[in-house]
């Protein structure tokens, strides 16, 4: 069985979400995106931030970090 599994690096999935990268650098803080710790490194499996997105907690920190922004 083949692994197709994608490793991406922080800059490549800020990209893939379409937020910068010090977004996903918070997320990383609170423990609210699905990742993986490679040394000093932060790694992200493409599939399960995916299944994560489309879990519709990604939506509920669009909407809290914008409401942050506001105050």
């Amino acid at each position: 069985m083949a692994n197709n599994q994608k490793w991406m690096p922080v800059a490549d999935i800020a990209d893939h979400l379409g937020v910068a990268a010090i977004t996903i650098y918070r997320w990383l803080e609170k423990g609210q995106i699905p990742a993986h710790r490679v040394g000093r490194q932060w790694r992200f499996n493409q599939s399960e931030v995916d299944a994560w997105v489309k879990s519709g907690a990604a939506s509920e920190l669009a909407s809290n970090s914008s409401q942050e922004t506001i105050c």
